[in-house]
């Protein structure tokens, strides 16, 4: 066995997973797993710059996380950066940070290659779910963009696409800096455009309706899973594999964009840092359960970080 870590920064969130690998199988023990909302990718959709006061919050939370990996023992560590880092300008200020703090460079990579860790996080574990057909289309709907992955056994294709909920909110939600709550019918319109115009680009790569399975990943689909559970807090074991159905998700999201920030807020499952991002997050997943024709999302708690750990083992 080997202890590994694994971190995965994206546009919202950085994620922490150490667990001990077998090198012969594959196979994951989880030790420790966390998340932390630190928006690294503030305003990179506008300035295109990795943000000071963004930076220094992601800083801080490697710096815990060093303590965790230490205090754990792992032996390796593998730290993948996404969307927001691959956008800025000044990402060698963020590689140079984390390697400072972490003592390794973060791998700033490509959208192919965070769609085949996703894809492989999030199907190793469901060969053996024979009710759960194959071609599978993995949905992993970040901060800064979306991944589409379609494969079996292996990746048979993939696209990114910059539909992330941070970015669609920014773009079109935020006015003098506050995020409009409601959104208004203009707003709202507008985002679907853009999303629209993402799965355009997304189908030229990836057969969006082809697929069997509907299996989405990552803040957005978990939060609205646990939302249509009608869960009293946030409990991955109760939102891993469940199966939200499309009526769900089309009434979550009703609800969601004529919400306000104190109503979303109230939501027992709702973490504080995907609050003013998940009306956007849902429109995404509304309009690709729409577009693939997916009557129900199989929703996975593992992703992109245990594509991660899998590729160190």
């Amino acid at each position: 066995m080997t202890r590994v870590a694994a971190i995965d920064c994206g546009t919202n969130s950085i994620r922490l997973l150490v667990a001990d690998a077998d090198p012969a199988t594959g196979e994951l023990t989880e030790l420790d797993r966390r998340m932390e909302i630190v928006r690294l990718g503030q305003g990179v959709d506008r300035t295109g710059r990795l943000a000071p006061d963004a930076l220094e919050r992601t800083f801080a939370a490697c710096r815990r996380y060093a303590d965790v990996i230490k205090e754990h023992g792992a032996e390796k560590l593998r730290f993948v950066a996404t969307s927001a880092s691959r956008d800025a300008e000044n990402r060698d200020e963020f590689v140079r940070g984390v390697l400072d703090i972490l003592g390794v460079e973060p791998e700033v990579i490509s959208g192919d290659q965070e769609a085949e860790f996703s894809f492989e996080g999030a199907t190793k574990e469901l060969a053996g779910r024979d009710h759960l057909a194959k071609p599978y289309l993995v949905v992993d709907i970040g901060g800064g963009s979306t991944e589409f992955v379609v494969g079996d056994d292996r990746v048979l294709a993939a696209r990114s696409v910059d539909i992330g909920c941070v970015r669609m909110t920014e773009r079109h939600l935020v006015r003098d800096g506050v995020v409009t709550d409601p959104p208004t019918l203009g707003q709202i319109t507008a985002i679907r455009a853009d999303i629209d115009a993402a799965l355009d680009l997304a189908e030229e790569s990836v057969p969006l309706t082809e697929a069997a399975t509907l299996v989405g990943l990552a803040g957005t689909v978990t939060t609205v899973a646990a939302i249509a559970l009608g869960l009293q807090e946030y409990d991955s074991e109760a939102i891993h594999h469940s199966r939200i159905s499309f009526e769900q998700v089309q009434e979550i999201t009703g609800r969601l964009v004529t919400s306000t920030h104190a109503e979303r807020a109230a939501i027992p499952a709702m973490h504080p840092g995907r609050v003013d991002v998940i009306t956007s997050g849902a429109l995404v997943l509304l309009a690709v359960m729409k577009r693939t024709g997916a009557r129900e999302v199989v929703v996975s708690e593992h992703d992109i970080l245990d594509g991660i750990g899998w590729s160190i083992a």
